[in-house]
């Protein structure tokens, strides 16, 4: 009986522990990491700024800039920050689901605040 139940609680810690996903592995199903295009995000990121700065009526010169088709993006990453396309989705989807509140905070022009989900490259030096 003893032995039984040793093998029993060695199988549950087995099965817990042992059904992690493989080392390296981001979650996409092994498909392989791919760079986010810059560029392509930060206009992806603009548009969806300029859209919520609408919807939320926020009205700070980080919308008037999201608007305005002359102004570049201020998305930028730094030199050794190398963010995949999956933190971009995950980034983005964060911030198309946020309540308006949020939203002012992300686009305010004094105290910015910035959704973890778009924090890539936590202290990233230069």
């Amino acid at each position: 009986m003893i032995r039984r139940s040793t093998l029993a609680v060695a199988s549950v810690v087995a099965l817990v522990f042992g059904a992690a996903p493989t080392a390296g592995d981001v979650g996409s199903c092994g498909s392989s990491a791919v760079d986010i295009d810059e560029a392509r995000f930060a206009t992806a990121r603009k548009v969806l700024d300029a859209r919520r700065c609408k919807e939320c009526a926020i009205d700070t010169k980080r919308c008037e800039a999201a608007r305005d088709p002359n102004v570049p993006s201020d998305v930028s990453f730094g030199l050794t920050c190398r963010p995949l396309v999956r933190d971009a989705e995950v980034c983005l989807d964060a911030l198309t689901v946020a309540s308006c509140g949020d939203y002012r905070k992300y686009m305010s022009d004094d105290q910015r605040l910035i959704p973890g989900e778009c924090d890539f490259c936590r202290g990233d030096v230069e």
